[in-house]
């Protein structure tokens, strides 16, 4: 800045104030307070010797001044030019002598002018612990001089701004051709206390006048003039002001606004943050309790509370408990009991002929006669007696061909049961619709593998639904000895199975009652709109075990346990001897006969002891 024009005046003045600094004793010493001071200097080639050494003399006069000590003002002084050299760091010096003899033996960089770079060595390293720097906690004020004679020739404005952000108060002093803008850039607000200009390095002690009043000056923090929010922090000469934890100072300098943690991410909660004036609290989602370092959450253990009611075991979850039931059990609506498992009904068995459900399993068995295979799932085929059986299927237009294969391969699981062979049980197949034809008699095929072969090449008729004309094919034509039917006198059973899905085009009741009077046992199997009545007549007495129906091609299947135990002839049927009770055959079949008495007996008893179980839950919810 210009000077103004009583300069030469107070130049006189300040020259003889000077006189009389360097002449006080150095019991009465200006009393500063704790400050950490560091001078940085300008050695670069600009400053020529003479110039340097009146900067000597400058630094020599300030510390003169000065309360130094441990625990009052500690100094450190920098050099830099084109590079930064430490003359002494802050911790350094507690004697003045040492100090003055360090000033004294600096040798000048003369290099480049990087002030930008002396500040960032200031900073980071010249006001840091290790230099011998107060820890910032401890609020001892920190002071940066620097004084330069030239422009920078690196960017200052950031690395000031920086410095100051930290807490350092930086004063200016530019001399001869020193930029006014970059002395701006660095200094520390209020521009008019922190900034000097001087003519000549001659003129510097101007600055040591008023910085040495500045330090010596009264405590402004004091007088209660100074409009800080919270706190007022008395500088040399000066003051800042400052807030308290959980505030930050608003760019007035002087008020506080507190500092949103939860908005800023800075709080560490795991779950939710709750905001308070200058501080926040952790909280936890629902389900969750805080920890007891206020910053995790936890589960709440809802079942140690002891209320759930749980038959078997209680889960806890946040939302809260949920009942769980042991292997084998499912639980029930209500969320709380637990039954056992019906394994027969949840998974597909493959047993054939009926599947009981045994604690955390399942077997299965056969019927009375028959004996469960190796497999554990099949029974034995029908080879108490012979057979000569005839399957009269619709092809009527209503079944549909995708129905039709399902048809066929009903078929086919009812040959699976069957010991077929020219000597065993011989198998024939009819289809009808408006029409009817024969499409393989019993004598042609001795294996089952053959007559399963046969029906899935079966051709779908179409057209219409021609029962009755069925019925009399069967009696005129399937069961006579040239079809392959045995003769009468060998006793083999005839049996007739018809398939049908509809009502009848024409009259049955008269081939239906012929067919049983011929000796022909009966079968009648519906699906979809088969008629009860149609079924009922042409099937033979009791309907109960002759007449089966679906409601869907698709579930039919379930028919094929009461067809295989009716179909199989019972024994002393055919041409069979009898057996002694005593015979190994014969004691194979009771052990099979028993046992499957006492599966059934087995399942009624874990059905009752659920029910049990269900009881004595609901009296205990009940007390």
């Amino acid at each position: 800045m210009r000077l103004p024009p009583y300069a030469p005046l107070l130049f006189i003045l300040l020259v003889s104030l000077n006189a009389e600094l360097q002449a006080t004793p150095a019991g009465s010493k200006c009393r500063t307070g704790p400050l950490d001071l560091v001078f940085v200097i300008d050695s670069s080639r600009s400053v020529r010797p003479f110039e340097f050494e009146t900067m000597r003399r400058f630094l020599v006069n300030i510390i003169r001044g000065l309360d130094i000590g441990p625990n009052a003002t500690r100094v450190g002084v920098i050099q830099y030019s084109s590079q930064v050299q430490s003359v002494f760091p802050l911790g350094a010096f507690s004697r003045r002598e040492d100090m003055e003899r360090a000033i004294h033996a600096i040798v000048p960089l003369a290099q480049g002018t990087m002030t930008g770079l002396a500040i960032q060595y200031a900073m980071n390293v010249a006001f840091s612990v290790a230099e011998g720097a107060r820890p910032s906690q401890a609020r001892v004020p920190r002071v940066a001089v620097i004084v330069t004679d030239g422009r920078p020739q690196d960017r200052v404005t950031e690395v000031a701004a920086q410095a100051r952000n930290r807490g350092i108060e930086i004063y200016a002093v530019g001399v001869q051709r020193a930029d006014v803008g970059s002395l701006r850039a660095m200094a520390s607000p209020p521009l008019d206390e922190h900034v000097f200009l001087v003519e000549s390095f001659d003129l510097i002690q101007q600055f040591g006048f008023h910085f040495q009043g500045r330090l010596c000056g009264v405590d402004l923090c004091a007088d209660g003039t100074h409009g800080c929010q919270h706190l007022c922090v008395s500088t040399p000469g000066s003051f800042h002001c400052a807030c308290n934890p959980g505030y930050r100072l608003a760019p007035d300098n002087k008020s506080c606004s507190a500092i949103d943690h939860c908005a800023e991410g800075i709080h560490g909660c795991e779950h939710l943050c709750i905001r308070s004036d200058g501080s926040y609290t952790c909280g936890c989602r629902k389900g969750y309790a805080l920890h007891r370092d206020k910053r995790r959450c936890t589960v709440i253990d809802h079942c140690r509370f002891g209320n759930h009611s749980c038959q078997h075991e209680c889960v806890s979850f946040p939302e809260g408990p949920r009942c769980r039931c042991r292997q084998g059990f499912d639980l029930q609506q209500d969320g709380r009991s637990c039954q056992a498992r019906d394994y027969c009904n949840g998974v597909d068995h493959g047993c054939e002929f009926q599947c009981l459900s045994s604690g955390s399993s399942y077997r299965c068995i056969c019927p009375e006669g028959r004996q469960l295979q190796a497999d554990g799932k099949s029974c034995d085929r029908c080879r108490t007696g012979h057979v000569d059986l005839v399957l009269v299927i619709d092809g009527s237009k209503s079944v549909r061909p995708q129905n039709f294969e399902l048809v066929k391969r009903f078929v086919n699981q009812i040959v699976d049961f069957l010991d077929v062979s020219p000597e065993g049980t011989r198998v024939g197949l009819v289809q009808y619709s408006s029409r009817v034809r024969t499409e393989f008699p019993l004598g042609r095929y001795g294996t089952a593998d053959e007559v399963k072969q046969a029906v899935l090449a079966v051709e779908y008729m179409e057209k219409g639904t021609m029962t009755g004309l069925a019925l009399r094919h069967l009696v005129e034509h399937s069961f006579s000895e040239a079809q392959g039917a045995r003769p009468r006198a060998q006793n083999v059973p005839r049996v007739g199975l018809v398939f049908t899905d509809g009502r009848s085009q024409d009259d049955i009741s008269v081939w239906a009652a012929r067919a049983k009077e011929e000796g022909i046992i009966m079968y009648a199997v519906g699906v979809g709109k088969a008629v009860e009545e149609e079924l009922r007549e042409i099937a033979s007495d009791p309907p109960e075990q002759h007449v089966s129906y679906s409601p869907d091609f698709s579930t039919m299947t379930h028919m094929l346990e009461n067809l295989k135990v009716n179909i199989c002839p019972e024994e002393g049927k055919g041409a069979t001897e009898l057996r002694s009770p005593c015979d190994c055959d014969s004691l194979v079949e009771f052990q099979g006969s028993a046992l499957t008495a006492l599966g059934n007996l087995e399942q009624k008893l874990v059905q009752l002891t659920a029910r049990l179980e269900d009881l004595e839950n609901q009296l205990a919810n009940q007390k």
